[in-house]
């Protein structure tokens, strides 16, 4: 590789990192310090000691516990919270810890899930609010202004469907810009007063919790703000590798830094500013206001993107790994795997944006109910990491790791304050996803108990007796199966019940692996007379394409059959999972193989 092309791909590697993973955390300083400000006075010591605490928040929370610890943690350059649960499957085999990180790995999916509703509105909302330090609209009325944050949602969740291969290039470079003007904006406010960088030491964060006492306690759930995001430099590891995020995390860092230590000797100089971002810029190029706050709105709709894109992978690799059920994916480039688009998961996800938006009016009340997910997400994170370290050769980690969980834990209890004022949305945001994944996870166990697949040696007999009374139906028929060695009731139902059997039978088994990607085909041929079985072993990540794979191997398909499950049931419970398997696409329908040729057979099922 020439040094001009490593050069290209070092920071193109950066650039691309800061539109697609740092668009959360970056607007954080919309709103951060305008939030703390507003439960505590700007006095110097206040300022200094905030300014200390957000320091260190960025450092031990982003920092330590995703750049350098968990990032450490992939599965071939995959991220997030399920790949620590099939990181941890591997080490555990069995038992109740294993039970217990399954049990975290939903909350914690489930946390990142209902953050992912908060997020865009706290971001758009904030931006928004710039425009009443235009003197020409200082007079518009609140309700204009979420309908406008509301327009804007509508319109990004809208074009989801058309795919953001296209417009995802310029998201860097926007990015990268807003970036870099954080940067000026918060060095020239410095350079008004040098001095403020001594807030780096810890000694006045130590300082501001001895003068407030609890009240500083209480203020961490709102200091907590200036690290949500920080969660996506391990999720979204895998569209870029690990390298350029933490190259591009270093200088956000920096940016984002030296704009709160502007914020704080702005607000120190002006303790009565209300939008301190806002009024810094406003105070120091009016003339750039306007262009400024243009830049803040589409830095918010990036960041909104980001998170939008980011459900839809954690919904995806729920889907693959049974954790959720089937929704119909569409994939919307043809050479990204990331790039895929779930309606069901659009529509909900932008209706409740807007309903929060409106529920909660302004972004200083919607940051009351924001944080109480992010930290809680962090804290199952560090969590599962101490469980996979003790278990690994890296097992020094382990006191690093406790030490950063603790930490996790004082500012998750902190946003304990916010409940009575709106954090409760966060829990039953939260809630839908995990009440969702336990009833199909065990749904879907008590439904394979109740079916009682007949095992491979009893079908056998049975299937050569009616094989060979030679009435067979000319051509291919495939039948989907979870295992090879198992035959679900509708295969026994078609084949010895009704003897429908053609000349040539093919069992397909899809199973997916631990590993993000890779494909994996077997074709194991005479199991029986004229039955075949094609074992599909495929990453959670992977996409498959499988009419493709059985033609690869010579099989060409008259018919395929599948298994329609009616449950009769009693129990309040199944009968929810009866309602969540008739509303979302079966098996077939999900893989996208060709309606022509598909025979559902119902089998009554009681649970």
């Amino acid at each position: 590789m020439s040094h001009n092309q490593e050069n290209d791909s070092f920071w193109g590697g950066i650039v691309k990192a800061l539109g697609l993973v740092f668009g959360d955390i970056g607007t954080s300083p919309i709103y951060t310090l305008t939030v703390v400000f507003a439960l505590t006075k700007p006095t110097v010591g206040n300022v200094y000691g905030i300014l200390s605490l957000v320091f260190w928040t960025m450092t031990i929370l982003v920092t330590v516990e995703y750049a350098w610890l968990a990032m450490s943690l992939g599965r071939k350059g995959q991220g997030g919270e399920i790949v620590l649960r099939e990181i941890l499957i591997k080490l555990l085999k069995q038992g109740r810890l294993l039970a217990f990180a399954g049990f975290l790995s939903f909350l914690g999916v489930s946390l990142l899930l209902g953050d992912g509703v908060i997020t865009p509105a706290i971001s758009i909302l904030s931006a928004v609010e710039g425009l009443l330090l235009i003197p020409a609209l200082a007079g518009m009325q609140q309700g204009l202004l979420v309908c406008i944050a509301a327009l804007i949602a509508c319109t990004l969740f809208f074009f989801q469907s058309r795919g953001t291969d296209k417009v995802a290039k310029v998201f860097g470079p926007i990015m990268a810009i807003y970036f870099f003007v954080l940067l000026v904006a918060g060095a020239v406010s410095v350079a008004d007063m040098p001095g403020i960088i001594k807030a780096v030491s810890p000694h006045y964060a130590l300082e501001f919790f001895r003068a407030n006492g609890f009240a500083a306690y209480i203020v961490l759930s709102e200091v907590i703000l200036c690290s949500t995001g920080g969660e996506a430099l391990y999720a979204d590891m895998g569209h870029l590798g690990r390298k350029p995020i933490i190259r591009a995390w270093y200088f956000v860092f920096v940016a984002l830094y030296l704009n709160y230590l502007g914020q704080g000797a702005f607000v120190i100089q002006h303790p009565d500013a209300k939008n301190i971002l806002f009024a810094m810029v406003q105070h120091q190029a009016p003339l750039l206001y306007i262009p400024f706050l243009i830049l803040t709105i589409m830095a918010t709709i990036i960041a909104s993107q980001a998170i939008i894109s980011g459900v839809f992978s954690i919904v995806y690799q729920g889907i693959t790994t049974r954790l959720m059920p089937l929704f119909k994916v569409d994939y919307t480039s043809t050479h990204i795997q990331s790039q895929i688009y779930i309606a069901a998961v659009n529509w909900t996800l932008m209706v409740a944006v807007v309903f929060v938006m409106f529920f909660f009016q302004r972004s200083s009340n919607l940051a009351a109910a924001y944080g109480m997910a992010v930290t809680g997400s962090m804290t199952i994170t560090a969590l599962m990491m101490i469980m996979i370290f003790s278990k690994t050769m890296k097992k020094w980690k382990v006191p690093i790791v406790v030490v950063v969980a603790a930490i996790d834990l004082v500012y998750f209890t902190s946003t304990f304050s916010k409940i009575p004022h709106g954090a409760y949305w966060s829990l039953v945001l939260a809630s839908i996803p995990f009440v969702t994944i336990l009833i199909w996870t065990k749904g879907q166990r008590a439904l394979y108990q109740a079916l009682k697949p007949l095992d491979l040696d009893i079908f056998m007999l049975s299937y050569e007796q009616i094989y060979a009374k030679g009435r067979n139906i000319p051509g291919t028929a495939l039948f989907f199966v979870r295992g090879l060695d198992v035959i679900p009731p509708y295969l026994v139902h078609c084949v010895i019940r009704s003897n429908i059997i053609y000349e040539r039978n093919v069992m397909i088994s899809i199973q997916r692996t631990d590993e993000p990607f890779g494909v994996e085909c077997n074709l194991a041929s005479a199991m029986g007379t004229g039955l075949d079985g094609f074992e599909i072993r495929a990453g959670y990540m992977e996409v498959l394409d499988i009419e493709r794979l059985i033609h690869e191997y010579g099989i060409t398909e008259k018919v395929i059959f599948y298994g329609i499950e009616d449950i009769t049931t009693l129990n309040p419970i199944w009968k929810v999972f009866a309602v969540i398997k008739k509303l979302t696409p079966n098996f077939v329908q999900f893989n996208k193989l060709p309606a022509a040729k598909l025979q559902g057979v119902v089998t009554r099922v009681e649970m």
